[in-house]
């Protein structure tokens, strides 16, 4: 009996790990990217660290996001030639592409409404900063504790990074409806229960079995 009982309980668990939804928090923020060629990658540095090279090209995204890996890149094209085209090169100095994505409508903090993206081409010392070279084309820049970028040009006009509960609802709704749209067929989790239920129960049969045949 004491062993039956684990075993359920093995399976129980096994269950509740295949079909038990995810709960996660998201946060309103502004993240920091950098471009090669035409792909984004998020940046390994805050902007008031990095010191961007001339003819580079660096974007910035507010969104509701998770974390790095589920932060959402900025849109639209960018090029530092079509970017910085009216922008001369001058001695002593760089120029570096941004793009400014100040998000959607869906991710705008209560009140606020989301200015339009744009791009700009900030003209800045060879030794600035990625922050120094948003100040120069982006004011008022704000930001929080441990360096944060909380808003750019004023947006948003109040909040720095905090977490959002509308996210992790829509989360859950998004995961139904995948579910919804899946539900022609068993899922892949359903099969990893059922074939932990097998195996577990092939284990009790043996274990049933080596008793019985024991001297």
């Amino acid at each position: 009996m004491i062993r039956r009982a684990v075993l359920l309980s093995l399976v129980a668990g096994v269950l509740l790990a295949t079909v038990s939804p995810a709960h996660a928090t998201g946060y309103r923020y502004w993240s920091f990217w950098d471009r090669t060629g035409t792909t984004w990658s998020y940046a390994t540095q805050g902007p008031s660290t990095a010191v961007p090279s001339d003819g580079d090209v660096q974007g910035f995204r507010f969104a509701v996001s998770e974390d790095s890996s589920d932060a959402t890149k900025p849109r639209g094209s960018a090029s530092f030639t079509g970017i910085c085209a009216d922008t001369p090169a001058r001695e002593g100095r760089k120029r570096v592409a941004l793009v400014l994505d100040f998000g959607t409508a869906a991710d705008a903090p209560s009140g606020e409404t989301p200015p339009a993206a744009r791009t700009e081409c900030a003209s800045v010392p060879r030794d600035a900063s990625t922050a120094e070279a948003l100040a120069s084309v982006a004011e008022p820049l704000r930001y929080g504790t441990n360096a944060l970028l909380c808003a750019v040009s004023g947006y948003p006009e109040t909040g720095c990074g905090e977490p959002v509960a509308e996210h992790a609802e829509n989360a859950e709704k998004g995961t139904a409806a995948k579910k919804s749209a899946s539900d022609s067929g068993p899922s892949v989790g359903l099969f990893a229960g059922l074939a932990a239920i097998v195996l577990l129960g092939a284990a009790a049969v043996w274990q049933t079995r080596r008793r019985r045949n024991a001297p």
